[in-house]
């Protein structure tokens, strides 16, 4: 007789969820015992890691990906990383082992009391089976959530007694199944916006990070070219949707709502696709929008639509809608865009590098198509200043703005994408959130390079301090760690460098190695 594994990993083989990230527990190993040979295990040494990892793989592959975390324990400390795949909209299966069912109610040890709520309310699904037989009918669903629009991770949680139980002749047709998604605008919907752009004296276009993860940079260049209007990204970004030296370009919009406001001033059309509107930050009140503008916004997320403040919304397919009005929208006659300026060549002073003058030297040196996961969260303004972005799905960031992503995410996304160099620019302070994923970098060779900007400091934090006048705070300081040491002891080759010639030599040498490889790097703060 066919068991419930059996048809679960029929079920996952068929979908092409063939590589689990994961930390066991004694939950989890009646699923993972005997593991197919077609199935890859990608260990992590926390779940925090082993969540962003996967976040990372997911993001630059575009796959669903299945997570195995360990009861309610495994899940707690996933967690925070997994704020940052809900607002990336990563299709993530998070799975956790249960205690036999017949112990549930008793809450013995290792027991997830009331698992279906966990993770409630961060991801889109959550469930605990009602029986057993019903286990691949639920993960079928799981499967089919996480990939339908808005995407997002799910939550199931699987007693362990399950696995052994014969499965029901029906559940075979679990295999056979496939759900699509085919809305769309109308064309009296797409023929209403042609209209406005064409109509607007001074639009502007504000992207967000659903444009990247549906592949429609290339016709959001064509819209911005054909209307020839200025592009900006929408604030906070964690991926980035348009490339940062066409002529259109004009940066990443403020996160605060006086800012912002005064950033857009003099537009009377906002289009705003692939984005809320708007995810602020600092707390800077003011006027939503500037006088006479008018904001349309197009998402695939009725979330983002509905909790808007402001504005017009059409929820719709990004990409889709994106090709619709860049092919139907006539040409304007406005005066084309002039060439940015070359980039600014900046120096440091002194001992240690400027975040600025690191990122010049990396865009020096760095292949074309390089992908960064960027966690130096105080030196965002400086990585922006200086990075060329052209290729689709070249950058990524937390997404909710959860420390811990970045350095795993790097891992997740070098072995998602091996044939595209992932550099980890991580702060010294997010670093130690996720630096067991160094273990998994050399337990599988992946040759990621890790760029630790290295300050001493939360230098965030240091910026807020000052923002929100809180003078004098305690726990800024993160002095003495010696990363080198930690990532040889991990098993990766480390170096430390203080100078631009030096770190210029150490990052040649990372991307020729073919292994991971981390550069610590002092630099000094900088205000965000």
């Amino acid at each position: 007789m066919t068991t419930v594994r059996d048809v679960t990993y029929d079920l996952l083989r068929a979908r092409g969820l063939t590589t689990i990230f994961g930390n066991p527990g004694s939950n989890e190993l009646p699923f993972l015992s005997g593991l197919p040979t077609d199935f890859r295990y990608i260990l992590g040494l926390h779940e925090g890691a082993v969540l962003s990892m996967a976040d990372g793989y997911s993001l630059v592959t575009g796959d669903t990906t299945l997570i195995n975390l360990h009861a309610a324990s495994g899940s707690g400390n996933a967690m925070g990383a997994l704020t940052n795949s809900v607002y990336s909209h990563s299709p993530l299966v998070v799975t956790a082992g249960q205690q036999v069912r017949s112990t549930i109610g008793q809450e013995v040890m290792l027991s997830n009391v009331d698992a279906g709520s966990l993770m409630k309310p961060l991801v889109k699904w959550s469930s605990e089976p009602t029986c057993a037989e019903d286990v691949p009918r639920t993960m079928s669903q799981a499967i089919t959530m996480a990939a339908l629009p808005a995407k997002g991770p799910v939550y199931v949680s699987i007693p362990y007694d399950d696995w052994a139980a014969d499965a029901p002749t029906e559940t075979a047709r679990l295999l056979e199944r496939d759900v699509h998604s085919a809305a769309a605008l109308s064309g009296e919907q797409i023929s209403s916006l042609v209209g406005l752009l064409e109509s607007a004296a001074n639009p502007v276009l504000v992207l967000g990070p659903a444009v990247d993860a549906d592949h429609a940079n290339d016709d959001a260049v064509r819209l911005a070219e054909k209307l020839r209007v200025p592009v900006w990204i929408a604030p906070s970004p964690c991926r980035c949707p348009f490339p940062t030296r066409h002529p259109s370009f004009r940066g990443v919009l403020p996160a605060g709502v006086r800012d912002l406001s005064s950033a857009l001033s003099g537009h009377d059309l906002i289009l705003v696709v692939g984005a809320p509107v708007f995810r602020y930050h600092q707390h800077l009140p003011g006027r939503y929008l500037p006088e006479g503008a008018r904001l349309i916004q197009v998402t695939d997320d009725p979330g983002e639509a509905a909790r808007a403040p402001i504005g017009e919304a059409f929820v719709a397919p990004i990409g889709n809608t994106l090709a619709v009005l860049a092919s139907i929208v006539e040409p304007s006659d406005r005066l084309p865009l002039p060439q940015l300026a070359d980039f600014k060549e900046p120096e440091s002073a002194g001992p240690g590098l400027d975040p600025e003058h690191l990122f010049a030297l990396v865009r020096a040196a760095a292949p074309d198509d390089a992908i960064y996961v960027n966690e130096s969260t105080s030196t965002a303004d400086a990585f922006w200043s200086q990075m060329a972005l052209a290729h689709q799905g070249s950058y990524y960031f937390p997404a909710s703005g959860g420390l811990g992503f970045g350095l795993p995410a790097a891992v997740g996304a070098q072995l998602g994408c091996p044939q595209r160099q992932v550099i980890g620019l991580i702060g010294d302070g997010s670093a130690n959130y996720g630096i067991t994923a160094l273990w998994t970098a050399a337990r599988y060779r992946i040759p990621v390079v890790i760029i630790i900007l290295k300050n001493g400091t939360y230098g965030a934090l240091r910026g807020f301090s000052k923002i929100l006048n809180t003078g004098d705070t305690p726990g800024l300081d993160v002095p003495g760690i010696d990363f080198v040491n930690i990532a040889q002891g991990y098993g990766v080759r480390g170096t430390a460098v203080a100078s631009a010639a030096d770190f210029v030599t150490a990052f040649k040498s990372a991307l020729a190695a073919e292994v991971p490889t981390l550069i610590e790097v002092h630099t000094h703060f900088e205000k965000p």
